[in-house]
């Protein structure tokens, strides 16, 4: 078809707000198309304006288009927006997301798919007490196979398009117990009619795949199919595009390779590599002019990014000013690297900004919970968003439930809390027994179970069991300092291996919440007892720690609207963009995290790190701490391999960085609140202290390795001793395979640390260990 001339009033209407790229792609003819729309580049803009060409100057039908998109806003504002650009009503257009669109296709075509015409939509909830209670039926040990773990599995399944049939026997007894819950499950939600999920996905995709005249059905009507953040789409999603798109549909995908941080979650980045594959003629359209952020930040993107293999490739620019340069924190753990974001933070507010100009991101949702403390502290509104504060988290409360429990018998909420939390045969009806026993008397729960055994029947042995547990770990953990006994408390409860059995990355986080307990705890520990007075006694640890706890989860976070700061995971900051960031915690380990390291998923960790920089417009602010304090215990770390990824000349550091680490922050000596972070370059006060410092203070952490402490930071990066790198597979002839994890020392003396899959972590001297490469 030919173009309209370019003096067309139409054509003048639709592309006077694009630049040349953009114009490229809403204007070009209806073949497929994919638009790699670097972070800030307008890809919303590109897609709106395309839908709204093909039926402004294509003549395409409204009722010919099919939109997909990944929220409900998103699928809102694009109808709303196409209707303000060509003046005409959308209604009858199809927009949507996967499951929305999904979900009108299986009320259309409800008898083909196999569905009663009133079959009911299970939320995420449902579905898992659903499972639990198909386990319960099976007879199956709940501990052995936790219903939310199975739940997962069997969205996953359905996500790989895999009925009960389709997976094969290898003789495993429990993938044999899996298959006999999803098979029962299946037949609970038929009998039921009901559709989860990933149901709603599946179902959709056979109806389209299995009955010719449906699959011809749309394929004649949805003649242009346009999709939004196209690496983000899983095997199925990709798979249903496909049949619906067939041999005649034009697809038009708008996505960004190097924002697809989501394969925890089944996104599957492939598919944007495989479109010119599998749809024959695809053309590449690259959107590379940035509208958000300072040339250098833009430069630290594209040189970080760049380290990634298999990429479509481009290079984001912009017209604007190159900006400040990014700013370079090395803090000497984690409380210097909050007190330095706060305090950086007040001078912006103190100028021209608001507290909401600020974000900070972090990889793993357990490091808000020094930033917060700070916050708090220094009367700083703030937000989490996406998520909840620090204690008030699941896992956390329930750890809080078993030491309150410990300290007070007959606290009812904490005993409610314990006795179900992890499940160990004590029902609500056998709660709700003891709640009519303690009211009758007047006693506590605790109180209740231990002299009401006759009324709660079978439950009994199983309420005994629980309250000698209590005591138990009250005995064992009585002279304990706090961290021990909070590692104590969620080691003999059973709630590590509670939440380890979740499975992905969700399990992953509440683990490492709960380490980050452990951690708050010891952080009590070198805290001086607050002196007493005629109003205020002393109080032990464990009582001062759980007034803390209590006090900041009461503390309310700003309301939606309200001028705050805000706190995120990476995840979550993907698609928005802030004024100031502050990217903290950039030290191996953290990130990239632990198990991307060993599983060697680098490359999408370096993925989250650029979706980090790119969210910040005008000023970007990295840190990472020299200590850190993970699981209870002071640990030495090392700057991220991504921070030798970023060109050099983007970076400027903030003070200059010691060649060999010391502590920096004596709390017994200088006290919690009122003493300060001392060090050599200048520095920033914890409240009562102050900025500057000319040297560092003797003595040192609890436990402090000297011999670790000094150890050169500036020597370690991802490429290491002998040319090996960090997350390299390795081989070694008395251990095994191995992942080489940290580097020590250089010449003769450099040391590799190496987790070996059978014989764990072990320091080897690179000169005589004979490491083999794989």
């Amino acid at each position: 078809m030919d173009f309209l001339p370019p003096t067309d009033p139409r054509v003048v209407a639709l592309t006077r707000d694009l630049n040349p790229a953009q114009r490229e792609a809403v204007t070009a003819p209806p073949e497929h198309r994919l638009v790699l729309a670097g972070a800030g580049s307008g890809k919303t803009r590109v897609l709106t304006h395309r839908v709204a060409w093909l039926i402004a100057v294509e003549g395409v039908s409204p009722q010919s288009i099919l939109a997909v998109t990944f929220t409900n806003k998103a699928a809102n504002e694009m109808r709303g927006r196409i209707e303000q650009l060509i003046n005409v009503p959308v209604r009858s257009m199809w927009v949507g997301t996967f499951h929305g669109i999904a979900h009108r296709m299986l009320r259309l075509h409800w008898k083909e798919a196999r569905l009663p015409q009133n079959f009911q939509i299970l939320d995420a909830d449902d579905q898992q007490r659903l499972v639990k209670r198909v386990i319960k039926a099976l007879d199956l040990d709940e501990d052995k196979y936790p219903a939310k773990a199975l739940t997962g599995w069997i969205n996953a399944r359905k996500e790989e398009a895999e009925r009960p049939e389709h997976i094969q026997d290898t003789g495993d007894f429990a993938m044999r117990q899996f298959v006999r819950v999803y098979t029962a499950y299946e037949e609970q939600c038929r009998r039921s009619g009901l559709v989860d999920f990933a149901e709603l996905l599946l179902r959709a995709y056979e109806l389209c795949r299995d009955n010719p005249d449906i699959q011809r059905h749309y394929r004649t009507r949805f003649r242009h199919v346009l999709v939004d953040e196209f690496q983000d789409t899983n095997k199925l999603q990709y798979d249903w595009l496909r049949v619906l798109a067939g041999d005649r549909g034009v697809l038009f995908a708008v996505g960004d390779d190097d924002q697809s941080v989501y394969s925890w979650r089944g996104a599957r980045v492939e598919n944007m590599l495989h479109l010119q594959r599998d749809f024959l003629g695809t053309e590449v359209v690259r959107l590379e002019q940035n509208y958000r952020s300072t040339g250098t930040i833009l430069r630290a993107a594209n040189g970080l990014i760049a380290k990634n293999s298999g990429r479509l490739g481009k290079n984001l620019w912009t017209d604007g000013g190159d900006g400040e340069a990014i700013q370079l924190y090395a803090a000497f753990n984690e409380y210097d690297e909050a007190e330095f974001v706060v305090n950086r933070i007040r001078d912006g507010v103190e100028g021209r900004r608001r507290y909401s100009d600020h974000a900070i991101l972090y990889r793993t949702g357990a490091q808000s919970r020094v930033v917060e403390e700070i916050l708090i502290r220094n009367r700083m509104p703030y937000r989490i968003t996406g998520g909840l504060k620090f204690f008030e988290r699941q896992e956390i409360k329930d750890a809080l439930a078993f030491l309150r429990l410990l300290h007070i018998r007959d606290d009812d909420t904490s005993f409610e809390r314990a006795v179900g939390t992890p499940p160990r045969g004590i029902g609500a009806t056998t709660v709700e027994k003891l709640r009519l026993w303690a009211r009758e008397q007047d006693i506590s729960l605790w109180a209740a179970a231990k002299l009401g055994q006759q009324h709660l029947g079978r439950s009994a042995n199983a309420v005994n069991q629980f309250m000698a547990l209590i005591d138990a770990i009250a005995a064992e953990g009585k002279d304990l300092p706090l961290s021990q006994l909070t590692e104590l408390v969620i080691a003999r409860t059973g709630l590590r291996d509670h939440y380890r059995k979740e499975k992905g990355e969700q399990a992953e986080s509440r683990l490492e919440n709960l380490d980050e307990l452990v951690s708050a705890a010891r952080g009590f520990e070198l805290l001086p007892l607050p002196q007493g007075d005629d109003q205020l006694p002393e109080m032990d640890p464990l009582t001062n720690f759980l007034a803390h706890a209590a006090l900041e989860a009461g503390e309310q976070q700003a309301g939606p609207g309200e001028e705050s700061v805000q706190l995120m995971t990476l995840h979550a900051a993907k698609g928005l963009e802030f004024p100031v960031v502050f990217l903290v915690g950039v030290e191996n380990g953290l990130f990239p995290n632990m198990r991307s390291i060993e599983e060697g998923n680098i490359e999408e960790e370096r993925r989250l790190c650029y979706v980090g920089i790119t969210r910040a417009r005008e000023q970007l602010y990295v840190s990472y701490a020299e200590v850190r304090r993970v699981h209870g215990v002071e640990q030495i770390g090392s700057p991220s391999q991504f921070l030798k990824e970023i060109p050099s000349e983007t970076l400027q550091e903030t003070r200059p960085r010691a060649q060999v680490l010391r502590p920096a922050f004596i709390a017994r000596e200088s006290g919690y609140g009122g003493g300060g972070y001392s060090r050599g370059g200048g520095g920033y006060g914890n409240s009562g202290g102050g900025r500057g410092g000319d040297e560092y203070p003797r003595g040192g952490y609890a436990g402090y390795d000297r011999q670790n402490a000094a150890r050169t930071l500036l020597k370690e990066s991802s490429i290491g001793p002998g040319g090996f790198s960090l997350g390299q597979r390795v081989k070694h002839a008395k251990f095994g395979e191995g992942t080489i994890l940290s580097f020590d020392g250089d010449g003769d003396r450099a040391r590799a640390e190496v987790k070996f899959k059978t014989a764990g972590n072990k320091w080897l001297l690179l000169s005589v260990a004979n490491l083999q490469a794989l």
